[in-house]
């Protein structure tokens, strides 16, 4: 009997868990199918995680999975900030605005976030998971004694090694295929970039924990051959955008659907941190510019200042439309029906 199953899921699926897309309404629909449904709550508060939780559980009696940051603590750095939006500003104002005055470290990581903490403790879901890190022991201890399982994503095998010690359940093995965040540990240190079925082999050979399989799987067939390399269930994250119960907008749905899904790119431009998202604008806009951002998540600060001015003025391309290498196989289905699709093609 593999993890998932042990704790009710009864299909090799997880859905994974892209903060700013999934809702409580997908998470439910795709437990409710017998995967593991996932909400990503390193975008909000407590108040807004608590909300995200009990909307699943409002809709569910099946577990499901809620998706953290653990990111190190933002650190300002003035100048930069202020050549990062010196040079967004030609931007800014072709769209008829004016750049932000400071950038604010808008969202919070788990490591400085007790309020956050306290509330998982509260609610307990069945599944917590980790991006960009792993906790202290003691918010590890403290979320198995709530009766939390835990994941944590990696992307080579010293970051799986350390999901081992830390004590964590098992290991979501990122490729580089993966669409949004890349789950570095440190991303200022190099990146070896290693796809899904090399560093899937590679965590179930030697990491020690059980391996789910993330990066560039969109159907039956993708499972299947992560079932094949030894992994205990895939993850799939850009399949399940073009759901109607996800809260991707229609400019993403139709990007997504069209010839653009063909050119995905890895950028810090948009946040920050390394994300793999379809080419747009801002994407393009990122290369030309050539600076160093001034980090996450304070360059997201910007970004969603910059999108929120271009979508008033009818332009949808500064977007963060995270997607995968796969997302030109994406299929527009309902949540329900994407499972039983994946099941069959898998099992055939």
């Amino acid at each position: 009997m593999t993890l998932l199953q042990e704790i009710g899921i009864t299909l090799p699926i997880v859905q994974a868990p892209m903060a700013g897309v999934s809702t409580p309404e997908l998470a439910a629909a795709v437990s409710n199918a017998g995967a593991l449904g996932s909400i990503g709550v390193g975008a909000t508060d407590a108040c807004g995680a608590r909300t995200m939780i009990e909307g699943v559980r409002a809709r569910s009696q099946r577990p499901f999975n809620v998706n953290l940051f653990v990111h190190a603590p933002a650190q300002g750095d003035a100048a930069r900030e202020a050549a990062w939006l010196d040079a967004l500003a030609p931007t800014f104002r072709s769209f008829g605005a004016e750049p932000p005055t400071a950038l604010r470290p808008i969202y919070k990581s788990l490591i400085e976030d007790d309020e956050m903490l306290a509330t998982l403790i509260d609610l307990a879901p069945p599944v917590v998971s980790f991006h960009f890190g792993v906790p202290s022991k003691e918010v590890i201890i403290a979320l198995k004694l709530a009766g939390c399982v835990l994941l944590a994503t990696a992307t080579n095998l010293s970051e799986a090694q350390a999901v081992k010690e830390a004590g964590i359940d098992a290991v979501v093995a990122q490729g580089w295929e993966a669409g949004g965040h890349r789950g570095m540990f440190d991303p200022d240190l190099p990146d070896n970039r290693l796809g899904t079925i090399a560093l899937t082999r590679l965590l179930v050979a030697r990491s020690g924990v059980p391996v789910i399989a993330a990066g560039g799987i969109m159907d039956g067939s993708g499972i299947r051959a992560a079932l094949d390399l030894g992994a205990v269930a895939a993850q799939l994250g850009t399949a399940f955008i073009a759901c109607p119960e996800s809260s991707a907008d229609l400019a993403y749905r139709d990007a997504l659907t069209g010839p653009g899904a063909e050119h995905t790119v890895m950028t810090h431009a948009i946040s920050g941190r390394p994300a793999r998202c379809l080419r747009n604008r801002f994407t393009e806009w990122g290369e030309q510019a050539g600076l160093g951002s001034p980090g996450y998540p304070m360059t997201y600060d910007a970004g969603k200042a910059l999108n929120a001015a271009a979508k008033a003025a009818g332009e949808s391309g500064f977007g963060a439309q995270w997607a995968g290498q796969g997302a030109p196989l994406v299929r527009v289905m309902p949540a329900a029906a994407l499972v039983a699709t994946l099941v069959g093609e898998c099992r055939a």
